[in-house]
């Protein structure tokens, strides 16, 4: 079994989000440009599609390397980018690559509602030893963070629907990640009296 590693944050945080603003930058490159590939024109959002597949890969790899493990959600994350990324260039049709992000948000949503329904919170087994909190917070949490996927599943079917490509690609890069950075913090300063303190629970 590979040893865990702690490597420092800020190239964590690199790693993490660098392949997204690396499509981003490819797009704005590309996206007034066709290609064609054995006689068949791709537009520049399939090729910048193409191209974060691997990037994303290897950034994996680097962590993997670095960490020595790999989370559940970025092994989900990497099947659904190379499913999807694959439908896209195949079929050349840029919405299974922007349905990608409905289907995140929708499965984990599904996740978390079916650990509440057994009265349990997914969040707890995997994020306790991060964040000690008691189980009515994790489950506080859980229901919260369930309803904040489906709202951001909804939102991505509107935006791509309705509006640009430019658009979706600008809030897909930036608008959803920091309105879920916002979320989750808003979270954590709500759940603090539910937060476990290690002075406390040591002396109880």
């Amino acid at each position: 079994m590979t040893e865990k590693r702690e490597i420092n944050p800020f190239l964590r945080q690199v790693l993490e989000l660098g392949p997204p603003i690396a499509f981003f930058v490819i797009y704005l490159r590309l996206r007034d440009q066709t290609f064609t590939f054995v006689g068949t024109e791709y537009s520049g959002f399939i090729v910048a599609t193409l191209a974060f597949v691997p990037i994303l890969l290897a950034a994996i790899g680097v962590l993997w390397r670095l960490t020595g493990e790999l989370s559940r959600m970025q092994i989900f994350t990497a099947f659904m980018v190379i499913f999807f990324g694959g439908l896209t260039a195949w079929f050349n049709d840029e919405r299974f690559f922007k349905m990608k992000t409905t289907i995140v948000w929708g499965s984990l949503a599904v996740v978390l509602a079916i650990g509440l329904a057994q009265g349990r919170s997914y969040l707890e087994w995997v994020m306790a030893s991060m964040m000690p909190m008691r189980h009515e917070g994790w489950m506080i949490l859980t229901r919260r963070l369930c309803m904040a996927f489906i709202v951001l599943a909804i939102a991505n079917e509107i935006v791509w629907r309705t509006m640009s490509t430019d658009l979706w690609v600008k809030i897909e890069t930036f608008g959803f990640p920091l309105a879920l950075f916002a979320f989750m913090w808003w979270q954590l300063v709500a759940l603090q009296p539910y937060v476990i303190e290690a002075d406390k629970d040591d002396a109880s």
